[in-house]
């Protein structure tokens, strides 16, 4: 059976992320992804999670405590265009993860906005090692949504792919704007 999007952001992170790893969930909502990627990390790596909300970084870090990984997580109350200056300056990334829109069953008048989404893969780009994945999956069904979507779709396109393979993956005969997963991959230096 094919994948959700949730499901193959997670197989697509799996392939990368090593014990003792640093990654980035830039948008940590419910703190989902923030577990999952602690669980990889394993207790000698490091996540640096972030959001704007206070009530994801509450979720968050109620998950990751029940679960006994809130030792290798940074929870950031700010949003992720402020990566640059919140990772030290050589961290780098085996992988970072996006789940763009707004917090679920929260109020959706806040969402993730494409000039700070853009910010974050700027900064993201650089400490990306080689082989790394930044897995950016896109909830557009609501006002918003349609501008980052095509500003994900251009910013990826325009990569260059000397440097950069990148793979869209959707489900393109479902109803109510079924979200869509971009994968950059940072190519191994020959």
């Amino acid at each position: 059976m094919l994948q959700t999007a949730l499901h193959f952001s997670h197989t697509l992170l799996q392939e990368v992320i090593q014990e003792g790893d640093t990654v980035v969930d830039a948008t940590m909502g419910n703190g989902n992804d923030t577990a999952f990627l602690a669980q990889l990390v394993g207790s000698t790596g490091l996540v640096y999670a972030f959001d704007v909300q206070e009530q994801a970084l509450i979720n968050t870090e109620k998950k990751l405590t029940e679960s006994d990984l809130i030792n290798q997580a940074r929870l950031n109350h700010k949003g992720h265009e402020t990566i640059d200056t919140t990772l030290p300056e050589k961290t780098q990334l085996s992988a970072a993860v996006f789940n763009l829109g707004y917090l679920p069953k929260s109020d959706k008048q806040i969402i993730t906005k494409p000039y700070t989404t853009k910010k974050a893969l700027d900064a993201l780009l650089p400490r990306l090692a080689p082989k790394g994945r930044i897995i950016v999956v896109v909830y557009y069904g609501h006002l918003g949504g349609e501008a980052e979507l095509a500003l994900i779709q251009n910013y990826c396109q325009e990569l260059p792919q000397e440097n950069y393979s990148v793979l869209t993956y959707q489900f393109i005969n479902q109803k109510n704007n079924p979200p869509i997963l971009f994968c950059i991959e940072k190519k191994a230096k020959s």
